[in-house]
């Protein structure tokens, strides 16, 4: 397992939005599989996601940028709160599967968060979930958001780190852990072959805080022997299984055992650790 939407995934299953360019991103919007993708992925993350929203205080008629957004489960949620006499800017590369949720207070925008400037200012939220890790200058990027932010602000910033814990089954005692453990070894190849930087995750603090951020506070969800978990290997491998078969990183016969072992339930899947890192604009 990264979009996302964000590994976006935005991803070890990081990426919830995706292209498959070799300079681009991994899973692809437009695979038949990418609908059960964001299910599986918002079933996993976005508990921990409305948590965080939660207690930043998101209310009625507050101004909200969506960045990097894949599908649609947190603009909407984001919909509800501010209501009526709010808006949610949502926004992405890629925004095909925003459709059914743009609508007021929703507007949905084309937009490279790497190369433009902001959709607006005065923000009381930049929310960003696997948006980063695809950006060259990650730094910049922030600092682009925290300009979109109001004075009193707040930010949240969420983005895995594969390499603080790199396997699919951490309890590695059989034929079964160990090629799940191969197979996601093959996985973060190709996202590094595509220039996904995986330790993203554990900079966030520091990074909030040189954009100028103030209260910065951080933590993370590493779940473990969760069926969303399986749902989400599951479908993520049927989306990257010709690039893990034409890498010479796996056979099909390796890809259908493992398949067959994440749906027997036999396995303990976690994913790499979800950092949400949090904090306020002076």
């Amino acid at each position: 397992m990264i979009g996302a939407s964000t590994i976006t995934d935005k991803s070890d299953n990081w990426d919830d939005r995706g292209m498959t360019r070799t300079d681009g991103y991994l899973l692809d919007n437009r695979q038949t599989e990418a609908a059960e993708h964001f299910g599986a992925f918002a079933a996993l993350f976005d508990p921990t996601t409305f948590r965080h929203l939660e207690a930043l205080g998101v209310g009625s008629g507050w101004r909200c940028w969506e960045v990097g957004a894949g599908g649609t489960s947190v603009v909407s949620w984001l919909a509800k709160k501010v209501g009526r006499t709010g808006h949610v800017v949502a926004t992405g590369t890629d925004t095909s599967r925003l459709a059914p949720a743009a609508r007021p207070p929703v507007e949905v925008r084309v937009h490279d968060l790497g190369a433009e400037e902001p959709p607006g200012e005065g923000f009381d939220l930049v929310h960003a979930r696997l948006a980063l890790v695809h950006v060259a200058d990650r730094a910049g990027a922030l600092r682009s958001m925290v300009q979109a932010l109001r004075p009193g602000g707040r930010m949240l910033v969420e983005d895995a780190d594969p390499a603080l814990q790199p396997l699919l089954c951490p309890d590695e005692y059989g034929p079964e852990q160990q090629l799940a453990n191969r197979l996601r070894h093959g996985f973060r190849r190709l996202l590094a072959d595509r220039g996904t930087e995986l330790p993203c995750g554990r900079v966030l603090p520091r990074l909030l805080r040189e954009a100028g951020l103030t209260r910065v506070h951080a933590d993370a969800y590493f779940p473990v022997a969760s069926p969303a978990c399986a749902a989400l290997e599951s479908v993520t491998i049927r989306q990257i299984r010709d690039q893990l078969v034409t890498a010479g990183l796996a056979t099909d016969q390796d890809i259908d055992r493992h398949l067959a072992n994440v749906t027997s339930g036999a396995l303990d899947l976690t994913t790499a650790p979800m950092i949400s890192a949090w904090g306020r604009k002076q």
